[in-house]
């Protein structure tokens, strides 16, 4: 019986990955009973999956995801908002999906559509919750972007659906029961892991055929853990970066931070067999899934795991085009984050900050006449930028110990002109991205980026606790131009008196 039960689980799980969807579709979040470690559970699902289904679109694609919102397990949030994660949404601020920065949740029995062009966006993308802590309860999907003119095309013959991996830190509580500092109970690849103690869950299979050469599309949706991510037997060329082409650089292992996402071409020039796929996180258990060669016998790989001598250094990515020379001159404005924490209280402080969300949209506030730093709240916490400015930002981690922390700017890329652990700065060719790694205690990581997209962004670490604990800024670029750029429509208007009529239950003071 315990056999068949596995295998059923094991079954459900390949048919729950394979779902994916259009750039306009219905998208329905409600709550559900989730196994993928073997310990059932209810989770927040998009589409009745975790993960969500992979939205696949083509270069020049309209979105029009319209969410239903049909939660009703009150341990945990009820009301939610999406976020497009790494999608710039210029002139369509309102529709980043971030709470209480750009909208207010979306309530219970009530639907909002999400309507935003990519632009020239090509890639690899994920969308997830942008509501209090509630993607570490399961709201969390792949994106996918295709390009038809692919400078890499001819590079590789298969990039499709079974070309994803997925790697998410799993949790057997509610989010609103998670003490910290969180400690997830299991890896999750490809929405599948085991948790110490628990049953024996079949591994996620990676299937390919010999002599090919295959795309794959590497993302981090963790709330929290970096994963060292490897292939036995087999290099990964990287090709993309957090949706930006890069020079091809080959590797045998990747250090991925939550919310960033590689592409790497694999060749199946190895001998016909089964191959360990490891993901061995910063905390917890290491987890492994199985890349298997059509032909090999269906059973778990050898130990063949070897250690890694060309591991990934950010510094020798760089882009496949040229950079606006614009970037790499000197910057218009420098702004130096300082991280601080509290280990009594567990918050954390930017220049001396904690970040707690405001009870009214910022963008909200903009359009309201609040243009100044003065009259946005949260104070402290809101920078305002002039339009058309190369912006420098460095992250000061000098007295800040514990994890490297993502950290993630909306509504832009930019270059990463000093990564965490290098002492020397790129003026001619860092690497572009959505999500860096600002490093821990000493590291000193420095962007940049250009002001082009009037709206409030938000800046925070993308481990999702650490952001609930203040670990988060909100750039005001171009307030004076929000209310001409960004045009709301009715629906927006309506999500914030439907929002603040709810019981007091459905509320959260963090995002």
């Amino acid at each position: 019986m315990f056999q068949l039960y596995i295998f059923l689980f094991f079954l459900a799980s390949l048919q729950s990955y394979a779902v994916s969807i259009g750039p306009v579709s219905d998208l329905v979040v409600a709550n559900g009973n989730v196994s993928p470690d073997g310990f059932t559970r209810s989770a927040v699902l998009a589409g009745g999956t975790h993960p969500g289904p992979t939205i696949m679109a083509q270069k020049g694609d309209t979105f029009k995801i319209n969410v239903t919102n049909q939660l009703s397990n009150e341990t945990m949030l009820t009301s939610t908002s999406i976020h497009w994660h790494g999608l710039s949404q210029y002139h369509s601020n309102q529709m980043d999906g971030t709470a209480f920065v750009t909208q207010c949740p979306l309530a219970p029995g009530h639907s909002f559509l999400y309507e935003f062009d990519a632009g020239d966006q090509v890639g690899t993308y994920w969308y997830h919750s942008h509501y209090g802590d509630q993607y570490c309860d399961g709201l969390r999907g792949p994106l996918i972007i295709y390009d038809p003119h692919d400078p890499y095309s001819s590079s590789y013959d298969i990039d499709d659906e079974s070309t994803i991996i997925t790697l998410m830190d799993w949790y057997n509580l509610p989010s609103p029961q998670v003490q910290a500092p969180a400690t997830p109970d299991s890896v999750l690849i490809n929405g599948v892991g085991r948790y110490d103690g628990g049953p024996d869950v079949p591994f996620a299979v990676i299937n390919v055929q010999p002599r090919k050469r295959y795309r794959f599309r590497l993302l981090n949706m963790a709330c929290k853990p970096n994963y060292n991510f490897s292939i036995d037997g087999h290099n990964l060329t990287i090709i993309e970066v957090d949706g930006q082409y890069v020079k091809p650089l080959i590797v045998d292992s990747i250090q991925i931070y939550a919310a960033q996402r590689y592409s790497f071409i694999l060749e199946t020039n190895q001998t016909v067999d089964n191959y360990w796929v490891h993901a061995d996180p910063d905390l917890g258990t290491n987890a492994t899934a199985i890349l298997r060669y059509a032909g090999s016998p269906n059973a778990d790989p050898k130990n063949r795991t070897t250690l890694n001598s060309a591991a990934l250094n950010e510094t020798n990515l760089h882009p496949l085009s040229p950079l606006s020379s614009r970037l790499l001159q000197e910057p218009d404005i420098k702004l130096d984050l300082v991280f601080g924490f509290n280990a009594t209280t567990f918050y954390f402080f930017i220049n001396g900050v904690h970040y707690t969300s405001p009870s009214v949209p910022v963008l909200l506030q903009i359009l309201s006449g609040a243009i100044t730093a003065a009259d946005l709240a949260p104070n402290g916490t809101v920078y305002v930028l002039p339009r058309n400015k190369v912006i420098e930002i460095s992250f000061d981690t000098d007295i800040l110990s514990g994890d490297p922390h993502p950290f993630h700017l909306h509504g832009h890329s930019f270059i990463v002109v000093r990564s965490a652990g290098s002492s020397g700065y790129n003026y001619v060719d860092p690497v572009m991205r959505d999500t860096v790694s600002a490093g821990t205690l000493g590291d000193y990581t420095t962007i940049r980026f250009i002001t082009d997209n009037p709206g409030p962004w938000f800046l925070h670490c993308h481990i999702d606790w650490h952001l609930a604990e203040g670990l988060a800024i909100v750039f005001a670029e171009a307030p004076e131009d929000v209310a001409a750029s960004q045009p709301v429509n009715d629906a927006w208007k309506q999500l914030c008196p439907i929002y603040n009529s709810l019981p007091q239950q459905n509320f959260t003071s963090v995002d």
